[in-house]
């Protein structure tokens, strides 16, 4: 449910198109619907301008698609993260609208617009090619939220001049999503250039010393560029999420 279903049924109730119970009916799950080994948020996206997002990792293939059911009956647009291709395939049974996503391991279904409309650019760059994985997740959850997404991959600081060559696009983003593994450099060097908001994403790409991301998230949150806010590792979602709340207008 969201500020434009809701609104819809009490124009509906106010001009004499439905009646008080039928609307109860519509409300009935509000704020939340227990599932039993899930109580589903219904309320969010009137918080905070989107559904709830549902974190795959750790449920059933059937506990995913109840989830969603029960979402699709209030008329959300619905995003599942961290789902590998056989938990989807199942999900997918269920629900014959879920896309899946592999690269980022997301489901999205999209019943309408979002609500939330971006006022420019959110740009997603990511140093190496193993890190897209994390920078397609941001990407997706951007656009999800509303927001238009462009994305440069594979313009790590080994190779600087394959950065300044998108020297324009990079100028003209609202926000940025940075996204970096190994020493994790990009974010400080990006974050030099541009007089906007960098979200800098350190991911579990490097070698042994990098302690699984750990050496990339101290670099970036040692960064000397200011504007620079950091997430968590791997965390594309978050980042992606928050890109597009900056960008809402």
């Amino acid at each position: 449910m969201n500020e434009q279903k809701l609104r819809e049924i009490l124009q509906d109730l106010r001009e004499g198109k439905t009646d008080v119970d039928t609307a109860l009916e519509s409300l009935r799950f509000w704020p939340y619907e227990d599932l039993g080994f899930a109580r589903v948020d219904h309320h969010r996206a009137l918080r905070r301008g989107f559904p709830e997002v549902i974190f795959g990792e750790g449920k059933s293939g059937g506990q995913i698609a109840q989830i969603m059911g029960a979402m699709l009956a209030q008329g959300s647009n619905i995003l599942v993260t961290r789902v590998d291709a056989d938990k989807a395939k199942a999900v997918q049974k269920e629900i014959r609208t879920a896309v899946y996503h592999d690269t980022s391991r997301t489901l999205t279904v999209r019943q309408q617009e979002p609500s939330g409309e971006g006022r420019g650019l959110v740009l997603v760059l990511a140093a190496g090619t193993s890190d897209i994985p994390v920078a397609e997740e941001a990407a997706i959850t951007a656009e999800m939220v509303g927001s238009r997404v462009e994305r440069i991959f594979d313009v790590g600081v080994a190779g600087l001049h394959r950065l300044l060559d998108h020297r324009r696009q990079i100028r003209e983003a609202s926000v940025l999503v940075v996204v970096a593994g190994m020493e994790g450099a990009l974010p400080s060097v990006v974050g030099g250039m541009v007089n906007k908001p960098v979200i800098a994403v350190p991911t579990s790409v490097g070698y042994g010393v990098s302690f699984q991301g750990l050496a990339a998230l101290m670099a970036m949150l040692n960064s000397c560029a200011p504007g620079l806010a950091v997430v968590n590792i791997d965390n594309g979602f978050g980042a992606g999420y928050m890109a597009g709340l900056i960008n809402q207008k």
